[in-house]
């Protein structure tokens, strides 16, 4: 079987890879910060159900 090229990836030049890497901080920090809320959210719903147990 012959061999097929694969198709031609098009270089980034220097203005559309600093707006791919702004992109890509913003979205990290995005998803940083949700993870951080569910934690945090987590956190609170644990201690606040902790006596639950106890006056059942």
């Amino acid at each position: 079987m012959p061999e097929t090229p694969d198709p031609v990836v098009p270089q980034l030049e220097g203005e559309a890879i600093r707006a791919r890497n702004r992109r890509n901080l913003w979205l990290g920090l995005a998803l940083a910060g949700f993870v951080l809320l569910v934690m945090v959210m987590t956190f609170i719903r644990l201690n606040t159900a902790a006596g639950v147990s106890d006056r059942m």
